[in-house]
């Protein structure tokens, strides 16, 4: 069982920028396939970002050079960097990881984009 803790989000204006930390319990967050999905309010939950154990990168089109995933697996964390944020961002994000059949999430930390 890996316990995953997000963290970073907030409230932020449109433009502003946020980057969200996911803190994994494990000593091998290598070997894991790290995603960033959302929450919208009142709508389903979307993959936002995709991070292969080999560095493969996938985002949504939607924040495409405006969202960055990364990781830094000596200190077992994975991040979202989130820039020019719009109010369609708004969201629950969440990190997922996922290594062959298994799949761990977190609970989610809140982004709102206002004006």
């Amino acid at each position: 069982q890996v316990h995953i803790v997000e963290s970073g989000g907030g409230s932020v204006q449109p433009g502003g920028s946020l980057t969200l930390a996911c803190r994994a319990s494990t000593d091998s967050l290598s070997q894991y396939d790290v995603h960033w999905h959302r929450r919208p309010p009142g709508k389903l939950r979307e993959s936002v970002a995709f991070l292969s154990s080999d560095n493969t990168t996938n985002y949504l089109r939607s924040v495409k050079g405006r969202f960055t995933i990364s990781r830094d697996n000596a200190k077992n964390m994975a991040y979202l960097q989130m820039k020019d944020l719009k109010p369609e961002d708004t969201a629950v994000y969440f990190c997922k990881l996922s290594l062959g059949y298994e799949v761990f999430w977190g609970q989610g930390t809140q982004v709102t984009v206002s004006s």
